[in-house]
């Protein structure tokens, strides 16, 4: 049976989290063994989707003064900050590489068997009617189907990315509301009883090892080879103020200050 890594990353920077997953995605590509991996934000930070427009973040006051990194993957904008963030990379001959849609429900039905556990009645959204409107700029004040919601509140959305048959799916499970978007309320503000995010991360982990099929391999930290790759992505890609603002097309390149890629 093959293993799959699982890392566990301490808080960085938006355009340090975004290079080590489009890092790993790469690997991937070239065969790598699946990977699970959770992090955190060094500070709030509005992450917009693919194909969103940049300008359209001023609809959304309260992170106005956030900083802002563009994701691989599409939907609307996440404000990062209190909340469980995980990306899973599979490469192009796992069983849940070629299945969108049985990936998320995979993965999300393992956080609804876990949070069922808790006492926390969650479920899977069944999305809302699509029409041509753009939707909210806030991608948890949507619906999607297979989200994950308590209630009326969403408090789980994962998106995906696919290069030559690899695939990254990375989402947030928000914990708590944020200052920088205090609109949206998160698993502790709509649990009916305290539950322990490391619990719930513990119990997460250990039923997404049955459904990926392969035991994890613990303490295994990123080597230095994927350290310089991750490093280079966010020098030529998200550290640059072009990507946020239009994915590098068509703008005079600006670099975004930033001091420890790493975020240690």
């Amino acid at each position: 049976m093959n293993s799959c890594r699982l890392l566990h990353h301490e808080p960085a920077i938006g355009a340090w989290n975004m290079a080590v997953d489009e890092m790993l995605l790469e690997r991937a590509q070239q065969g790598a063994a699946p990977c699970l991996r959770f992090y955190g934000w060094s500070e709030p930070t509005l992450s917009l989707g693919y194909f969103q427009e940049y300008q359209h973040r001023t609809q959304h006051a309260a992170s106005r003064n956030c900083g802002v990194v563009r994701r691989l993957t599409g939907g609307g904008a996440i404000l990062h900050d209190r909340e469980l963030t995980y990306s899973l990379i599979l490469p192009p001959k796992h069983r849940f590489a070629e299945h969108r849609d049985e990936l998320y429900r995979a993965v999300h039905g393992c956080l609804i068997e876990v949070l069922r556990q808790l006492g926390i009645p969650a479920e899977l959204s069944p999305g809302e009617r699509a029409d041509d409107s753009p939707g909210p700029f806030l991608c948890f004040q949507r619906r999607a189907l297979g989200d994950v919601v308590v209630g009326p509140t969403k408090i789980a959305g994962s998106a995906q990315r696919r290069r030559n048959g690899a695939v990254l799916q990375h989402g947030s499970l928000l914990w708590k509301a944020s200052p920088a978007a205090p609109e949206l309320p998160g698993l502790e503000d709509v649990a009916a009883r305290p539950i322990a995010l490391e619990t719930l991360k513990s119990l997460w982990i250990d039923r997404l090892q049955g459904v990926l099929g392969c035991p994890w391999r613990h303490n295994e930290p990123l080597c230095e080879k994927e350290v310089r790759e991750a490093e280079g992505l966010v020098k030529c890609r998200y550290a640059w103020e072009n990507w946020a603002l239009n994915r590098g097309r068509g703008l005079i390149a600006v670099k975004i200050p930033f001091d420890d890629a790493d975020g240690s």
